[in-house]
């Protein structure tokens, strides 16, 4: 479903990522780990055509997003960190902007997508407030609902469960779980919690460049006994 072929991108001298490559199919959950400033958001930008790498390219569902980034984003739910909001709009009003960005375009459809959405991120509680007036909890979980409006077969998480509560989490947590069986997904986090919790597979990046591609099982089979925020460490030589 994602296929990341040979990235590298460099903001002056910096090489933020220098030739990473991996791929995700369906039903992988991709728990994508590595410090502060190792190249991850940049690396989710680029296969989401957010930024255009300066070689190799990312393949989303047989499309390079080289060639034609916005057919990627169709495939695609994306949600950065910090998920920008229109703040004066409500939360069904906001979504309904995105259901017809989307290509929902009658009345019956944008409703239908947003019902759905507010179903499965629980946010029918305020979906009449405006966003500004939100917890955080609650502005990443509308986040959370615009990226998965369209029902993609992908879905590229920065941070998903930043901001919720123990509960929140777990209920995002199973979201994830479930909708995994029919979509690829890409999870960055800094909780290893949740890697060992819902993760299939572990990418972890350290400046730049590819350290470990395993399962959580094999990543733990490294240093036996050691807990994975050891492992971690060992692998970036940096602290959580």
């Amino acid at each position: 479903m994602i296929e990341v072929k040979a990235l590298v991108k460099t903001f002056g001298a910096i090489r933020a990522v220098n030739g990473v490559s991996f791929t995700v199919r369906r039903g992988d959950i991709l728990g994508f780990l590595g410090p502060n400033g190792a190249g991850k958001s940049t690396t989710m930008k680029m296969i989401t055509g957010f930024l255009r790498p300066d070689a190799g390219t990312a393949i989303v569902d047989g499309i390079d997003v080289a060639k034609d980034p916005v057919a990627v984003k169709r495939k695609l739910g994306y949600l950065p960190e910090s998920a920008p909001a229109y703040p004066e709009m409500t939360v069904e009003e906001f979504l309904g902007f995105i259901a017809e960005i989307r290509g929902f375009r009658t009345a019956a459809a944008r409703r239908a997508q947003v019902e759905r959405a507010v179903g499965l991120t629980h946010l029918a509680s305020v979906r009449n407030q405006t966003i500004e007036t939100l917890s955080k909890g609650y502005k990443q979980r509308v986040g959370f609902a615009q990226a998965l409006l369209h029902d993609p077969p992908a879905l590229v998480l920065d941070e998903p469960t930043d901001g919720l509560d123990p509960n929140q989490k777990n209920e995002v947590r199973d979201l994830i779980r479930h909708m995994a069986v029919e979509k690829a997904v890409i999870l960055s986090t800094h909780i290893l919690e949740e890697v060992e919790a819902i993760c299939t597979r572990v990418i972890i990046i350290s400046k730049g460049r590819l350290v470990a591609d395993e399962t959580p099982a094999q990543l733990r089979a490294r240093q036996p006994g050691a807990r994975l925020d050891e492992i971690f460490r060992s692998l970036t030589q940096s602290d959580l």
